[in-house]
């Protein structure tokens, strides 16, 4: 790491040095200052460009490495990867995930239709018999990239949606700006490999891992929204949850 990184360390403030390395390096990646395959100087000779011990140093290390940020290669030394989508679990959308953390999302609308709810969808979003959803796939990208396919049903009792509103925005946006005030979600996360439909969209290899989510989401009115199935590129995606001692 040189000095055009700008790193700067407080040692008055109550966040641990070892911290305030990670969060100097994690920036540093995310903004592009640091690009994939960037190669970092050894832990001696950062701990001594920002004066700090060798155990400070290789803590902030080791925590990067943990995250997917930095990985050691033997013979080569210590290398910044592939950036990831680090996504806290809250009741949010990844477009407006993507847009708060200064990414550039895109979406492209694989199919839309607007149909008969069939039973699954009647069960899970509470509808009556005859309901009809919009159904459709999306193709979400970040800054160009491929990161996530997503496939949602809708109730159709709140407000008109269409393909072009899908491709320009984000589609919890669009339901708020209908008057959608959401209030939970029942979510699960789980893993799957890319078969052959998945894989070329996301420019993954067939059998390569995903992330996927899946969620039922409800307003104030105690309304079943939407429900969708999500699935990510696992070497580009995570997701951030905090865990409390109850």
């Amino acid at each position: 790491m040189d000095n055009s990184l700008n790193l700067s360390i407080d040692r008055s403030s109550p966040i641990p040095l070892y911290h305030q390395v990670v969060k100097g390096i994690e920036a540093a990646i995310h903004s592009g200052h640091l690009i994939p395959g960037s190669k970092l100087d050894n832990e001696i000779d950062l701990a001594a460009q920002l004066n700090l011990s060798r155990p400070t140093m290789r803590k902030a290390m080791d925590e990067l490495v943990r995250s997917g940020l930095l990985v050691r290669k033997r013979g080569v030394g210590t290398q910044v990867v592939a950036s990831q989508v680090r996504r806290p679990l809250e009741l949010s959308s990844l477009f407006d995930d993507l847009s708060a953390r200064g990414s550039k999302p895109s979406t492209s609308v694989l199919t839309f239709t607007h149909i008969e709810a069939d039973l699954p969808t009647i069960a899970a979003l509470g509808l009556d018999a005859g309901s009809k959803v919009y159904h459709f796939t999306r193709l979400r990208k970040v800054d160009g990239k491929p990161l996530a396919l997503m496939e949602n049903w809708v109730r159709d009792d709140i407000t008109t949606i269409d393909e072009a509103m899908l491709a320009s925005q984000g589609l919890y946006g669009i339901l708020r700006n209908a008057g959608v005030n959401f209030r939970l979600a029942s979510q699960s996360i789980g893993a799957m490999v890319a078969n052959d439909y998945q894989a070329p969209l996301l420019e993954a290899g067939v059998g390569s891992a995903l992330v996927t989510m899946d969620r039922t989401a409800l307003d104030d009115k105690g309304r079943m929204v939407e429900t969708g199935h999500h699935v990510y590129r696992a070497d580009n995606y995570s997701f951030e949850m905090t865990l409390v001692q109850r």
